[in-house]
């Protein structure tokens, strides 16, 4: 709990990566960059499927899904903090900040859900591939999504609103880039114990659940691979998967690492630069390994490179 006086709090600090003032033109052309990057490679993958009705399958319905959360969770949070390293103002309103939590709670529970549906896909396409069509139509393709979106809004709701009933002392300095529901608890003078019960129920339950999920998936996606005789049938599966559990890895590396390490350090800084990797470095990612390791998108990408060239 900090020390101060109880106040109304009109505006929080973001504190930024560094306060350096030398570092900031660094920092400000390496987040434009690895921002505008996140935005255009996730674009061309939407927009890729959008124009190649070959595309038009679940899985790419999901992938597309999740390059539109990836744009959204990265806008969320990096042209605040372009605009505080141009204005050299470290300032977000009180209605900003809270804001800023609802939708990286959205955007970050949105991405956890289609991951969970991914490997859901996954797992019928390779276990039951005969009865893919019948189990995974296009009518629960989108009600998935839509749960997926409902289960986050109400999510970041109730966060949200729990920290409106919160008073504040007269330290408002946030030690990162962004409002993150923890550093704001931090910051609270008044109890905090509701909250912390209600972030530890929710990580556990929107967390920990959709992991297994994921976990259980693979599990049985490895174990009906290996009945596969030919070891080309073998390869072609775990192909399939590849894409998917190295961005589940990032997905869920970075977001434990980030928890891991602002338990074992009393440096919220350096939290605030591990938090880097699962905003920003892996919705960057995601392109990348989703369109190099797949022939398919690839020659989608070529056609709609092509297209838009034919225009100019």
């Amino acid at each position: 709990m900090t020390s101060g006086n109880l106040s109304d709090p009109t505006e929080f600090l973001l504190l930024g990566l560094s306060e350096d003032p030398e570092l900031q033109p660094l920092l400000f052309f390496l987040f434009l960059s690895m921002y505008l990057v996140s935005v255009l490679g996730n674009l061309l993958i939407i927009l890729a499927i959008l124009y190649d009705s070959h595309l038009h399958t679940p899985m790419y319905f999901f992938l597309s899904n999740l390059s539109f959360v990836d744009i959204c969770f990265t806008t969320t949070t990096i042209p605040k903090m372009l605009v505080n390293i141009r204005t050299h103002s470290k300032s977000i309103t009180y209605t900003g900040c809270l804001t800023q939590i609802c939708f990286v709670l959205t955007f970050a529970g949105l991405e956890n859900g289609i991951l969970v549906m991914m490997a859901f896909d996954r797992f019928v396409a390779i276990c039951h591939p005969l009865r893919y069509n019948v189990i995974m139509n296009p009518k629960l393709c989108r009600l998935l999504v839509l749960l997926s979106f409902l289960i986050s809004v109400l999510d970041a709701l109730l966060h949200t609103l729990m920290a409106l009933r919160l008073s504040f002392c007269t330290d408002l300095e946030i030690p990162h880039f962004f409002c993150e529901l923890a550093h704001i608890l931090k910051l609270a003078c008044s109890d905090i114990l509701i909250n912390n019960i209600l972030v530890y129920l929710v990580t556990s339950l929107l967390g920990v659940i959709p992991l297994s999920g994921i976990i259980i998936s693979y599990t049985q996606i490895v174990s009906s691979v290996l009945k596969i005789p030919s070891a080309g049938g073998k390869y072609k599966a775990f192909s399939i998967c590849g894409s998917h559990l190295i961005v589940v890895s990032l997905f869920y590396g970075t977001g434990f690492g980030v928890y891991l390490s602002s338990a074992a350090t009393h440096s919220s800084r350096k939290s605030a630069v591990v938090s880097v990797m699962y905003t920003v470095v892996t919705p960057m990612m995601n392109p990348f390994i989703y369109s190099l390791r797949n022939k398919d998108m690839v020659g989608a990408l070529r056609k709609l490179i092509s297209r838009i060239s034919c225009f100019h």
